[in-house]
């Protein structure tokens, strides 16, 4: 899906790692959520509260999962999954594009 339809977007941005991984909330009719944001190359530690399907628009980057050992190179068009109540790393290599789904 390239776009979304009627849904109310969170004007206030989602900022961490001063400013290296940015986001904006989405909201859906039905409740559910999801973020759209941007990535610049480092390396970055995140914990979750639900699920995530963290899907990569453009982009090149590797993931560390809970329960999974070493890295696991994602690129554009790819997605993951991470378990909630999870800590997860992200090594960025170059600027990445990416949609958050939270799975309630």
């Amino acid at each position: 899906m390239s776009e979304f339809n009627d849904v109310t977007i969170i004007k206030k941005a989602n900022i961490y790692f001063d400013g290296k991984v940015t986001s904006r909330s989405v909201v859906f009719p039905d409740g559910s959520r999801k973020t759209l944001g941007i990535m610049l190359p480092g390396q970055y530690e995140f914990n979750t509260d639900d699920k995530e399907i963290i899907e990569i628009i453009s982009g090149d980057l590797e993931v560390s999962l809970p329960e999974e050992e070493g890295w696991k190179r994602i690129k554009d068009g790819e997605a993951f999954e991470v378990p909630a109540q999870s800590k997860f790393g992200l090594r960025v290599k170059r600027i990445t594009d990416y949609c958050c789904s939270f799975v309630g």
